[in-house]
């Protein structure tokens, strides 16, 4: 199994890793399976599986369903627990709380975090009760609306001053990991090389230890136009699309069920098939 250790080992090693979302059991599944070794249950999950326009409406709640679902699926990845707006914002001991229920109740290794701050402390003090923290910084969804939006951090100096300093504070704090969101290339490429840990990036050029992305941007189940910095690895939307439609009209001209699909006429599946049965409608 993967574990912080390891992350940092790569990091020594020169390797470059990958990091993908899960929110699911049969995804996370999946992806274990592929060997990604890094699977973060994302607070994105807020807009691509619940439709809202941001992260902010997702509850702790909402985190630890997906959490177990994924914790269930997967055996060798290493899970992290987003933690969601509100969650660690009122007090140290409210944030203590809730990334131990990621931990005891909902089957993650480590937590996430974004922002510097005050959180450089929080950090320190969830590294000294035994649970692992991976920081966030540069574009930070949980800070939309004071961000004016979606907008690349650390264009100025003074903003890649405060990101290089947060950053090696949350090192220094205990963090083993660091994700870079929406920031300059030539700013994650420096703050990779000034820290010890390593970094993860996602719309932050290709200078960092490994790449973060959304599930459902990476297999193109998202519709629209793609943010610049993703890459879509295969068109499941077009394809999931035209599966609901031959399946429509299979079943408007009777072509779907055929003999094959049918059950016995005493209301079992034939024989050969019954091993496969696994749920109905």
């Amino acid at each position: 199994m993967t574990t912080v250790l390891d992350v940092q080992r790569f990091k020594d090693e020169g390797k470059h890793f990958a990091v993908l979302t899960a929110y699911d059991f049969l995804s996370a599944r999946i992806l274990d399976e592929s060997g990604i070794p890094i699977l973060l249950v994302g607070d994105s999950l807020g807009m691509v599986m619940l439709g809202h326009p941001t992260t902010l409406p997702v509850t702790m709640e909402d985190m630890l369903h997906h959490a177990k679902a994924v914790a269930r699926g997967a055996r060798q990845a290493l899970l992290v627990g987003d933690m969601p707006f509100m969650s660690y914002h009122e007090s140290t001991e409210q944030a203590i709380a809730n990334a131990g229920r990621f931990v005891q109740e909902a089957g993650m290794h480590a937590v996430k975090l974004e922002g510097g701050g005050r959180v450089v402390e929080i950090t320190r003090r969830l590294t000294e009760v035994g649970i692992p923290v991976m920081g966030h910084l540069g574009l930070t969804p949980q800070f939309v609306h004071q961000m004016g939006g979606f907008k690349v951090q650390g264009k100025t100096d003074a903003q890649a001053a405060q990101i290089l300093a947060d950053a090696k504070a949350l090192e220094e704090a205990g963090a083993f990991g660091l994700v870079l969101e929406g920031v300059p290339s030539k700013l994650a490429a420096s703050v990779t090389h000034a820290l010890r840990i390593p970094t993860i990036g996602i719309g932050a050029g290709p200078a960092t230890d490994g790449q973060v992305l959304v599930f459902h941007d990476m297999l193109g189940l998202t519709t629209g136009k793609a943010p610049k910095f993703v890459k879509r690895y295969a068109n499941l939307a077009e394809d999931i699309a035209h599966a609901a439609t031959s399946y429509a009209e299979d079943v408007r001209i009777g072509k779907f069920p055929g003999p094959e699909h049918e059950y016995s006429t005493n209301g079992s599946a034939p024989a050969k098939d019954r091993a496969e049965v696994r749920y109905g409608g």
